[in-house]
């Protein structure tokens, strides 16, 4: 469930691995880099394309084609203009005044102004929308049109993720003010400012996204962008064998074993990189398994997250030991994972209860089996081979850990958000300011929001309250580092590792950069040279 940002908001990694859809104004391409197409997979369907509605991978990455925030970041990860062109932030961060771009124009023609900001505004803090991203205006105490193309936000105390938050995309008002936002054919057929529109939808198969040729910061290269749904890492790999695929994310097996023959060495180019995903195993906390903290304590001792590393990652990851990444400036270096000690596991479930009665090798406590089902999504083969990891070494202390997996969406729809689960195994996608407010404080437990495992901890919420008060980076960190021990305590998650991202793309695109976190920041600057393209110029584009 995101990542809209590619944040925490986001359950599963794409296989797209843009950070950042568009770029800074350059030069108008000639005719002669313009056309082509870029076909790359998902590993689902979008459940609903609404910038703040869109809560899993698969929708913010088709979202982020289609509409702007205010501001975006750049290649270096600085928070930069998108349809503000420029910022003032007044009175020690209480106000910010944005000044909007005034050629911009939604993709049905009609001009972007400063009520569509006040709009979505509005409904980002409307409590009958179910978005997980109202958290971070919960301190916004008015945001104001000042004339045509000038907002001014002003908070009610300190809020050091402000600017940041401002990356959320941006819904035109004359097409939304009278709709149910949890029931409108927006949804599905969203009309944005961004570089590409929604041209196609065909259900099972492939989402088609058009240039928009008039885009603000100019007309993208690449006629189009085809999003197939492909769930199956394996069938990637085979479509991008007979390249009928122009980039994929790679398993580690495809990476370290299967990729470089002299067919993809001629054809593809490969990317490796730390990236801001971690894995875990959420815990629902309203289970009564799972309500006492000495169990979840010593289900982490019983994991050893380096077999994980080893054998799914093949060593291309990293262990963390909470909400935190190990190279965040937020982690609490002196916080480490759980050594593994089996017999530490057994005592501490012996002390919260739980021993085998009857013999039969599965703990029971008051009648009751310790017995669980762990559910994680289709088309994720780390996942699985983590949960059957997982099976195997829980069983060591007596517990009885059974494995479902399922579509993506149903996964969403019919348990996550009703809360129908045992425990998930799923990933999130960081955000680059290390607000994890949405993920663990006890308000935001509601329904599509993101503590769905119902995480409580009076200490967390304070010191998750005070930090984003907290503009001095040095006295933020500390009160993060506080968070994280608390929650490394708590164990809400059993918190697994890190991935490496790893991905190829297809030689035939030229004026590809990297930044600090992959390739993507100029991706409208993309361009297939005449004599490489492959795909026919779409003779209808508008």
């Amino acid at each position: 469930m995101r990542s809209k940002k590619m944040s925490p908001r986001q359950f599963a990694a794409g296989a797209f691995f843009l950070v950042s859809f568009f770029t800074l104004p350059g030069l108008w391409a000639a005719d002669a880099m313009r056309g082509d197409s870029f076909v790359i997979p998902a590993v689902a369907e979008p459940a609903n394309l609404i910038p703040f509605l869109a809560s899993d991978s698969a929708s913010a990455e088709v979202s982020h084609f289609i509409f702007n925030g205010l501001l975006k970041y750049n290649e270096e990860l600085e928070l930069v203009g998108d349809l503000a062109e420029r910022w003032d932030v007044r009175e020690d961060g209480l106000v910010l005044v944005f000044y909007l771009r005034k050629n911009v124009f939604w993709q049905d023609g009609r001009s972007f102004s400063a009520k569509d900001v006040v709009f979505t505004y509005q409904k980002l803090t409307d409590p009958q929308v179910p978005t997980p991203y109202g958290g971070q205006f919960e301190k916004v105490g008015s945001v104001k049109a000042l004339d045509a193309y000038t907002v001014e936000v002003r908070y009610e105390e300190p809020f050091s993720p402000g600017l940041s938050s401002w990356t959320m995309g941006i819904v035109p008002e004359h097409l939304l003010a009278n709709e149910d936002l949890r029931n409108t054919p927006f949804a599905r057929k969203p009309v944005g400012t961004g570089p590409y529109y929604l041209k196609k939808w065909v259900r099972g198969e492939k989402i088609e996204l058009w240039a928009n040729h008039g885009y603000f910061d100019g007309r993208p290269n690449l006629d189009r962008v085809v999003i197939r749904f492909l769930p199956d890492p394996a069938t990637a790999f085979l479509e991008l064998q007979t390249e009928n695929l122009d980039n994929a994310g790679l398993t580690p097996l495809q990476f370290s074993r299967q990729i470089h023959t002299p067919f993809f060495d001629a054809k593809y180019k490969t990317y490796r990189w730390t990236g801001l995903q971690y894995t875990y195993l959420g815990y629902n906390l309203k289970h009564p398994i799972f309500r006492d903290k000495r169990v979840r304590q010593a289900l982490a001792f019983a994991i050893q997250p380096k077999e994980m590393i080893d054998g799914v990652l093949m060593g291309m990851g990293r262990a963390v030991s909470g909400p935190f990444l190990p190279e965040s400036w937020a982690a609490n270096p002196d916080v480490k994972p759980f050594a593994y000690d089996l017999q530490e596991a057994k005592r501490r479930l012996e002390e919260a209860g739980w021993r085998d009665s009857d013999g039969d090798g599965i703990l029971d406590h008051d009648g009751v089996k310790f017995s669980f089902t762990v559910l994680t999504n289709g088309g994720n083969d780390q996942r699985k081979m983590t949960c059957e990891i997982l099976q195997k070494e829980l069983s060591l202390v007596g517990v009885d850990m059974k494995i479902q997996v399922m579509e993506w969406g149903t996964l969403l729809k019919e348990f996550i958000h009703p809360r129908r689960f045992d425990a998930v195994l799923m990933g999130w996608s960081l955000a680059l300011d290390p607000d994890i407010y949405d993920l663990f404080h006890s308000s935001r437990t509601g329904p599509g929001q993101f503590n769905f495992v119902s995480f409580e901890n009076p200490e967390a919420d304070h010191l998750l309250e005070e930090a984003r008060k907290t503009f001095d980076q040095e006295k933020r960190a500390s009160l993060y580092r506080q968070a994280h021990a608390v929650i490394h305590d708590e164990q809400p998650y059993a918190f697994l590792y890190a991935p490496e991202s790893l991905s190829v793309l297809h030689k035939r695109f030229q004026g590809v950069k990297e930044g600090k976190l992959g390739v993507g920041f100029d991706f409208i600057r993309w361009f297939v040279p005449k004599e490489r393209q492959k795909y026919p110029t779409a003779v209808t584009l508008a």
